[in-house]
């Protein structure tokens, strides 16, 4: 404003000496030149101001922040797509390293990996309404083996089918009128099987995947009693469907007093020869299948093929179990050829199962990614030791300490510490332990023996663990959520030791697809030699499976008939899945 004030006194003839005007020409000149060069310069200003605004406005809405984490210290290319209905136009940056989402909610994106598994989930999900069904890919390895196209056809299948036959449709109406006149005639349009929520987190899991895989064998819709935490636990895994059972479901008040003494129970209908003529005609309109571990023979014979085609026209099959059947449904001859097709490698059944179902909740999902983010994201390799002690009296058991860094030591899982150099020199690689225990004494003493002794090989060694709750406390909804939180921590982990006999690593090590060192079961409260062994397949264990030849109608060892199911590694009557290379 000055300037512009003096220019205007240098006009005026009473104060300017210069009476020829040339002095005046010039200025003029100069000042006209000056505010067209200002002028200008504004212009350019403002046009860079307004492509900064225009390019960060398209960035922002049409590629959002990543919520995904790849694996750390894995080099990527990131892109950032601007996309339009014209063209598609990609800007690169240079190479970093990806650590994860900062927030657990945000805006999902395209991921570089496969969000969709290779067709084993569908795709049309509302993302933000459980957010781990597509971003937990980004927390995992690519996986090992793909789904085979037929399984991911019979689950589009099943999909279409839950869609018109799941509850309130027309069909299921229809149906649930025969269940309450308790008789059925002719043939419906849809049967369903009823899962009793029963036992621990871990039993829970993998009875659910168990009885899903009958139900897709036997064309039957699977309804899931929600219990008391399974909808906080549990995102739906089926499209725009509910999975679980109306609560105004007849049977739902009967549910806890269900045992072998029921009358619709079908071991005791065995017994009792409770049926319509020698052909095992069932008119009852529904049949309790009693597959918990107490069960005795005639429940067993529910594995049999004769007694599967004697229920295969039932309309309601409820079952209550706490084991993970699967390895016997492979022993039916009627759905061998089935079975081969859907699962061509047989160590991959609750693997691919386990992540079509079962996708962790937004609550529980948020304990999971800010734990990872926290502690594990940024080290090279990740280390999960899951400790189940079934021994009585206070621990932590010196003997399973021992036990475990045995193992870790012995299979080169973990580095040897020095007890006479102080100080070595430190190496690049970072290694985090994640160790799941219902007792803190086995993560106080690992950690300690990591920060007051160096490694031998220079390795840094960080030691956590999410919670201690002292005691299982299966009821409580909280203590599931860190339990599923955990058990889904654990699969995310390179490398992973177990515990024998713990449903809670079978799901780890499945839904990983890892295959752990197991540890031995100690007796006398002494560590075993050796301290544990690689299992043969990731396919947890069918701790009660029954020991019948149904034809010869005579005992037999079952994990003797086919080469692809196995006696367990840590219950020798126990049977698993395993392909023949891990034989």
């Amino acid at each position: 404003m000055k300037r512009l004030r003096r220019n205007q006194d240098e006009n005026d003839p009473g104060t300017n000496p210069d009476p020829d005007g040339e002095g005046l020409f010039l200025r003029d000149q100069e000042r006209k030149c000056e505010l067209s060069s200002m002028r200008l310069m504004g212009f350019v200003v403002v046009a860079l101001m307004v492509v900064s605004v225009v390019f960060s406005v398209s960035v922002v809405l049409q590629d959002p922040p990543s919520d995904g984490v790849l694996e750390s210290g894995k080099e990527v290319r990131s892109l950032d797509v601007l996309e339009s209905s014209k063209e598609e136009r990609v800007l690169e940056v240079k190479t970093q390293k990806v650590v994860g989402p900062v927030d657990d909610y945000a805006p999902s994106v395209e991921a570089h990996k496969d969000k969709l598994l290779g067709g084993l989930l569908a795709a049309g999900f509302d993302e933000r309404s459980c957010v781990s069904r597509y971003q937990s890919v980004l927390y995992r390895r690519e996986l090992l083996h793909k789904p085979s196209p037929y399984l991911i056809s019979r689950l589009r299948s099943y999909e279409a089918l839950h869609k018109r036959c799941g509850p309130y449709t027309e069909s299921y109406n229809k149906t649930l009128e025969k269940l309450k006149t308790k008789h059925h005639l002719g043939s419906t349009d849809c049967n369903y099987l009823v899962w009793i929520s029963f036992s621990g987190l871990g039993n829970r899991i993998l009875t659910l995947a168990s009885a899903f895989l009958y139900a897709l064998l036997t064309n039957r819709v699977l309804l899931v009693d929600p219990g008391a935490d399974m909808v906080d636990l549990f995102c739906e895994p089926l499209p725009k469907v509910s999975w679980f059972l109306p609560s105004d479901f007849p049977l739902k008040s009967q549910f806890s007093s269900f045992d072998q003494k029921s009358p619709h129970c079908y071991g005791r209908m065995l017994k009792n020869s409770t049926f319509a003529n020698s052909s095992r005609l069932i008119l009852s309109s529904f049949v309790y299948l009693h597959l918990v571990h107490d069960y005795d023979d005639q429940d067993k014979l529910f594995f049999c093929d004769e007694d599967q085609t004697s229920l295969q026209d039932v309309p309601w099959l409820i079952m209550k179990t706490d084991n993970y059947f699967v390895p016997s449904l492979f022993l039916i001859p009627s759905f061998e050829q089935e079975l081969s097709n859907l699962f061509p490698r047989k160590e991959t059944v609750f693997h691919f199962l386990g992540r079509y179902l079962f996708h962790p909740t937004n609550q529980v999902w948020g304990l999971i990614t800010r734990y990872y983010q926290t502690y594990l994201a940024k080290v090279e390799e990740r280390i999960g030791i899951q400790i189940r002690v079934f021994d009585t009296g206070t621990g932590p058991f010196q003997h399973v300490f021992d036990q475990i860094i045995a193992c870790a030591l012995k299979e080169n899982l973990l580095p040897e510490i020095s007890r006479e150099k102080p100080i070595i020199n430190q190496s690049q690689k970072s290694k985090a332990v994640l160790i799941t225990s219902l007792s803190a004494g086995y993560f106080e003493r690992v950690r300690d023996m990591y920060w007051e002794h160096p490694t031998v090989t220079g390795e840094i060694i960080s030691v956590y663990q999410p919670s201690h709750e002292e005691y299982q406390q299966t009821e409580k909804r909280f203590h599931n959520r860190k339990a599923w939180a955990e058990m889904y921590l654990l699969s995310l982990t390179d490398v992973l030791v177990t515990s024998s006999w713990s449903t809670f690593g079978y799901v780890a090590q499945s839904l990983g697809g890892l295959k752990p060192w197991i540890l031995y079961k100690p007796e006398n409260r002494t560590a075993p030699d050796p301290p544990c062994r690689r299992v043969m397949s990731m396919e947890p264990c069918f701790h009660a499976p029954p020991f019948y030849d149904c034809k010869a109608k005579r005992g037999i060892d079952t994990g003797a008939l086919v080469p692809h199911v196995k006696h367990c590694e840590d219950m020798s009557w126990g049977l698993k899945l395993v392909d023949n290379e891990s034989e």
